[in-house]
């Protein structure tokens, strides 16, 4: 078995669960390596706020 990665990247925190819990229906879980979480937040030219959820699935396929 080989060594895969799959990215994941949402505005919303809802949206970067939904589309995590999609992928690990398809693969067994005992496949599952590791899970990186990570949230960047910058500023538009308004001052409003700006999110990006990403998380990396790290899985034997």
């Amino acid at each position: 078995m080989a060594l895969k990665v799959k990215v994941f990247d949402e505005e919303h925190e809802e949206d970067l669960e939904h589309e995590m819990n999609r992928f690990l229906q398809k693969i067994d879980e005992r496949d599952v390596i590791e899970v990186k979480f990570q949230v960047g937040v910058s500023c538009d030219q308004e001052d409003d706020q700006i999110f990006c959820f990403s998380a990396m699935i790290i899985y034997r396929a």
